[in-house]
C-alpha cells in the first residue's frame, strides 16, 4: 500500500518507526509522527553502555525494519565493545506455515533466550510483538521448561498487547526486568479519560469497530443463538472499561495512541492551513491558483513540512526536513503486580538534541529490578569482571568481550576493573602486595637510628677510643725500650692513622650530604695509604736495622728516620694526589636509585668515577701486598718483641679482609654495600692496631719486667 499511495504522492502518515528506502518519491510522502529510529537505537547503546551490559542477546523481527536493525545498527553497538550471545527471529506466519511450526520454532528460540548467559535481551519488534512473545514464553512454562528472568528492552514501536485468550495469563516475564523506550512524554491528555469513560457500544452506532473490541475486551457476545447462551454472557453495555485488567485495556493513553491523536491534529492544522492559503487567492481573484491548490493533493505536503502546534497535553508537535517528529524518547520501566495489572514508570530519557554526555539521562534510584537479582544492578557480560590486581586476557575463538583474568606480572599493577592491561607505578612508588595500588617507597641508607649503624658507629668509636688509648700508653712509656725500639716515631704516626680510620668510617654512616660524598673516599684513601705506608717503613726499617748490623755493610747510611720519612711521604703524596685528581674531575655526589630496590629508593654517594674509585682502592692494595711480602720474608729476623711477625700476621689479615672485599662490595645493594665498605675498613684497621701494638701494650702494662734493656740484648743473643 505504502508502494501504490506513494506512486500517486498521496500524503502518508506513519504513528510508529517506518524503514523508508532511499527513494526521494517515497520520501515526500512519508511525515512519521514518530523520532528518527536511529535516535532510540543510540539511546538503547547509551543504556547498555550505562549499565555495563556487553554481553546481550538479541531478537528482531523478520521484516525490512529487522534486517535493517541487524545490518546497520548491531555493527554500531560491536563497535562499542558489545557482543552478542545469540541473534534470533522471531518466527512468522503465512499462509503456508502452520501455527505449530511457529510455535515450535518460538519455542525453540525462547528456550535458547531464556537458558542464555546473557542477562539482557533487546527485542526489536512492532505492535503484536509482545502478544507473540506471551504465547511463546506460555508454552515454555506450561511444558516445564526453566526460565530464567531477563532483562528485556525493547523498542518504542512495542505496545503491551493482548489477544482475547490470553486474558488470565500471567506476565511475571516482564516483571520489573522490562525496560522499553516510548515517545510519549504526558501520560493522558486532556479529556481522554473521561472519553474513555463514556463509550457505549449500545448508544455508539457509528463506531463499526466498537462492538467487536466490547465482545472481545468483556468475553460477552450482543447477539446469541440458543446453542451458546451456555457458553458466553450477553453484553450489557453497562460494563466499566476501568475494571479491564491492564493487559487487556489501558485506561491512559499509549504510545501509539498519543501519535495517531497528534497525527490527526497534524492534518487538521495543515488542511487549515491549506484552507486559509485557499481564501486568500480566491480573495485576490487567482481563480487558477485555487484551481491547482483543490486538483494537486500532494501540494498537501508543503502544509505537514510545516506544522507546528502543542497538543492538549502541552507536547509540542513538529516535523524535521525528512518527515520526522522532533522529539526524544523516555525510558520505560514496567512494575508489574499479581492482579496482573501494571505500572509504566518513567526513569529517565534519551534527548537527542543535548550534548553527547548529556544524551542520556537516568535516575536508577527509580529503577525497579527483577527479584532474582535481589534489587542489584544485573550484571550482563561474557564473563565476571577482573578484579584490581588482574588484566584481561583475550580467549582465542570467542566473542572479543570474553576473556580470562591474568594477575598483573611483578612490579605492575592495575586499579579498576576489566583492565586491558597492567602499568608500572611511578618510579618512587612500588605496587603492594595485591598489585591494585602503588606505595610510596621508602628513602634507604645507613642510617644511626638502625640498629646496623649504630652497632657500627660504635666500633668504630670504640676502636678509636682503644687507639688513643695506645698512643697514650705510648707517649707516656715513650722512652722504654719496647717503644723505642722499633721507630718510635713512625708508631705515633700509625696510631695517629688508625684513630683517624676509625673515625673516617663515621663518615659513611648517615645521611649521603653533598660534602660527607665528596671527601669520605678521599679521607678514606689517603689515611688508610698513610697507615700501610707507615708499616712498609717499619717493615723496611728493621730489615736495614739488622743487614746493616753486619760488619763492613755499606747499608749503614740508610738506617735512620730519613728513609722511613721519605716512604711515609711520598706514597701518602702520591696517594693525595691521584685523589685530587680524582675530586677535581669527577667529584662524588648524592644520587637517589629508584630502581635497584623494590620497595626502597637508594640513596647513595654516586663515585663520579668508578676507575678512579678502584685506583685508589689498587694503590693502597699494592702498598699492603708489598708490606706483607717484605715482613713476611724477615719474620724469621731475631726481634726481642717480634714485630716481624706481629707486621706479618697483620697484614695477612688486611690483605684477607680487603681481597674479600671486592666480590662482597658489587654483591650487595645500597646500605649493606656501604655497611661491607664500613666493616672493611674497621676490621683491616683493627688488625693492624691489635697485631702490632697490643703484644707491646701487653708487655708495657702487665709485664714491665720485661720491658728493659736487657731483655733486648739477652734475646738478641
Amino acid at each position: 500500500m505504502a508502494t501504490i499511495l506513494s506512486t500517486y504522492k498521496i500524503p502518508q502518515i506513519t504513528y510508529a518507526s517506518t524503514l523508508v528506502k532511499n527513494d526521494q518519491g517515497r520520501l515526500l510522502s512519508f511525515h512519521h509522527m514518530f523520532p528518527n529510529a536511529a535516535h532510540q537505537y543510540m539511546g538503547i547503546l547509551q543504556l547498555l553502555l550505562h549499565f555495563s551490559w556487553t554481553w546481550i542477546g538479541v531478537i528482531y523481527t523478520d521484516d525490512d525494519n529487522g534486517e535493517s536493525f541487524v545490518h546497520d545498527v548491531l555493527p554500531m553497538f560491536s563497535k562499542r565493545n558489545i557482543c552478542f550471545d545469540f541473534i534470533e527471529t522471531f518466527p512468522t506466519i503465512t499462509f503456508s506455515t502452520e501455527i505449530e511450526d511457529m510455535i515450535s520454532e518460538g519455542k525453540e528460540l525462547f528456550s535458547v533466550a531464556v537458558r542464555s548467559s546473557a542477562n539482557v535481551v533487546v527485542v526489536c519488534g512492532e505492535s503484536q510483538t509482545m502478544a507473540v512473545m506471551r504465547t511463546l514464553l506460555n508454552v515454555l512454562a506450561f511444558d516445564n521448561e526453566p526460565v530464567e528472568t531477563k532483562v528485556w528492552i525493547m523498542t518504542a514501536e512495542m505496545e503491551f498487547s493482548s489477544l482475547a485468550f490470553q486474558r488470565g495469563w500471567s506476565i511475571h516475564f516482564i516483571h520489573m526486568g522490562q525496560f522499553s523506550l516510548s515517545n510519549l512524554t504526558k501520560a493522558l491528555l486532556a479529556g481522554f479519560q473521561k472519553f474513555v469513560q463514556m463509550r457505549n457500544p449500545t448508544v455508539d452506532n457509528e463506531d463499526g469497530f466498537i462492538k467487536d473490541f466490547w465482545e472481545n475486551a468483556f468475553a460477552c457476545s450482543f447477539t446469541q443463538s440458543m446453542e451458546e447462551v451456555n457458553e458466553e454472557q450477553i453484553c450489557t453495555g453497562r460494563e466499566k472499561l476501568e475494571n479491564l485488567p491492564k493487559t487487556i485495556f489501558e485506561m491512559s493513553m499509549t504510545g501509539h495512541s498519543n501519535s495517531v491523536y497528534n497525527a490527526v491534529y497534524a492534518v487538521a492544522y495543515a488542511l487549515h492551513a491549506m484552507h486559509l492559503q485557499r481564501l486568500k487567492h480566491s480573495v485576490t481573484g487567482d481563480e487558477d491558483r485555487q484551481k491547482h491548490l483543490d486538483q494537486k493533493c500532494w501540494q498537501l505536503h508543503l502544509f505537514l513540512r510545516g506544522v507546528s502546534f502543542n497538543n492538549s497535553a502541552g507536547e509540542k508537535v513538529a516535523f524535521n526536513h525528512n518527515g520526522e517528529l522532533i522529539a526524544g524518547f523516555d525510558i520505560i520501566n514496567w512494575v508489574t503486580f499479581p492482579n496482573q495489572s501494571f505500572l509504566r514508570v518513567k526513569v529517565g530519557k534519551i534527548d537527542p538534541g543535548a550534548p553527547s554526555h548529556k544524551v542520556l539521562t537516568i535516575d536508577e534510584e527509580a529503577i525497579i529490578w527483577p527479584s532474582r537479582f535481589n534489587q542489584m544492578l544485573p550484571n550482563s557480560m561474557c564473563n565476571e569482571p577482573c578484579i584490581l590486581g588482574n588484566s584481561r586476557k583475550k580467549e582465542e575463538e570467542k566473542p572479543f568481550c570474553c576473556y580470562d583474568c591474568a594477575p598483573c606480572p611483578e612490579g605492575k599493577i592495575s586499579n579498576q576493573t576489566d583492565m586491558d592491561d597492567c602499568f608500572q607505578c611511578p618510579e618512587d612508588h612500588y605496587p603492594n602486595r595485591h598489585q591494585d595500588s602503588c606505595l610510596p617507597k621508602d628513602v634507604s641508607y645507613l642510617s644511626y637510628e638502625e640498629p646496623l649503624g649504630t652497632s657500627l658507629a660504635i666500633f668504630a668509636l670504640s676502636l678509636s677510643f682503644s687507639t688513643a688509648w695506645v698512643l697514650g700508653t705510648f707517649v707516656k712509656h715513650q722512652n722504654t725500650p719496647i717503644v723505642k725500639a722499633n721507630n718510635r716515631s713512625l708508631s705515633y704516626i700509625l696510631l695517629v692513622s688508625l684513630f683517624l680510620c676509625f673515625l673516617c668510617a663515621l663518615l659513611f654512616i648517615g645521611r649521603p650530604e653533598k660534602g660527607t660524598c665528596l671527601i669520605r673516599q678521599a679521607a678514606f684513601g689517603c689515611i688508610f695509604s698513610m697507615a700501610v705506608s707507615c708499616v712498609l717503613a717499619k717493615t723496611i726499617t728493621v730489615i736495614l736495622a739488622f743487614v746493616a748490623t753486619k760488619p763492613g755493610s755499606r747499608m749503614r747510611k740508610w738506617v735512620g728516620g730519613r728513609l722511613a720519612s721519605s716512604i711515609v711521604i711520598s706514597c701518602s703524596l702520591f696517594q693525595a694526589t691521584l685523589c685530587s685528581v680524582w675530586l677535581a674531575n669527577f667529584p662524588p655526589f648524592p644520587h637517589f636509585d629508584l630502581h635497584s630496590e623494590t620497595r626502597e629508593i637508594i640513596l647513595e654517594c654516586n663515585e663520579g668515577s668508578v676507575a678512579m674509585f678502584y685506583c685508589v682502592l689498587g694503590f693502597m692494595g699494592l702498598l699492603a701486598a708489598v708490606s706483607f711480602t717484605v715482613a713476611f720474608l724477615a719474620r724469621k729476623l731475631p726481634d726481642s718483641f717480634h714485630e716481624t711477625k706481629s707486621i706479618t700476621f697483620s697484614m695477612l689479615v688486611f690483605c684477607s679482609v680487603w681481597m674479600t672485599f671486592v666480590p662482597t662490595y658489587w654483591s650487595t645493594k645500597g646500605k649493606y654495600m656501604v655497611a661491607v665498605e664500613v666493616f672493611s675498613i674497621l676490621t683491616s684497621s683493627a688488625s693492624l692496631l691489635g697485631c702490632i701494638f697490643f703484644p707491646k701494650c701487653y708487655i708495657i702494662v702487665l709485664r714491665p719486667d720485661l720491658n728493659k734493656k736487657e731483655q733486648l740484648i739477652k734475646r738478641r743473643k
